[in-house]
């Protein structure tokens, strides 16, 4: 099955990380490839791209200074199917392509996402206080600045509709304060 390229530039203004791809984007081999996932129009309409992209086309976000990787590469059909083994590695992996890379913002793809990027991996000394919910968070890797979108499947009870997910990525592009 071809799993979803990391689509890198240097110093991107943005690296988008998505936990893992889905059963369609591991098919075809591209980011946020299902027919019903909105990220790409998101991108557009929040101004971030000026173009709507097509799953296939997800190379091009380096033309807009912005970059892609999932923080664990192995798909399917929901982000709890993966293996704890599997998210430190892949959280070891993130830090070490944010410090290679030098984004000027992590956008974490998923409230989700945000607790597993900073969970303690040895477990014996306690969790960090974690600001709950999407938006830009204290924290920092590696330099970066972080920020946290809601996941933008169909499957996201929290915000299920493209209204309810819009506002998070209009926040970023402000965040970031991208040129129109």
């Amino acid at each position: 099955m071809p799993r979803p390229r990391d689509v890198l530039s240097n110093k991107p203004e943005i690296l988008f990380v998505g936990i893992n791809p889905g059963v369609i984007s591991g098919k075809t081999g591209h980011h946020f490839a299902g027919p019903s996932n909105p990220f790409w129009k998101l991108l557009h309409v929040a101004g971030l791209t000026p173009i709507e992209l097509k799953a296939e086309e997800d190379h091009r976000l380096t033309e807009w200074g912005l970059a892609l990787v999932n923080l664990c590469p192995r798909p399917t059909q929901i982000a709890s199917e993966l293996k704890r083994e599997e998210l430190l590695a892949g959280r070891k992996a993130l830090v070490k392509k944010i410090a290679v890379y030098h984004p000027k913002v992590v956008a974490l793809v998923g409230v989700t996402l945000y607790p597993i990027v900073f969970a303690r991996a040895d477990r014996k000394a306690p969790m960090p206080v974690l600001p709950p919910g999407p938006g830009d968070k204290p924290q920092m890797i590696e330099g970066a600045h972080v920020f946290v979108l809601p996941n933008p499947s169909g499957l996201n009870a929290s915000f299920p509709t493209f209204e309810a997910k819009l506002p998070w990525f209009l926040a970023l592009r402000a965040y970031v304060a991208l040129p129109t």
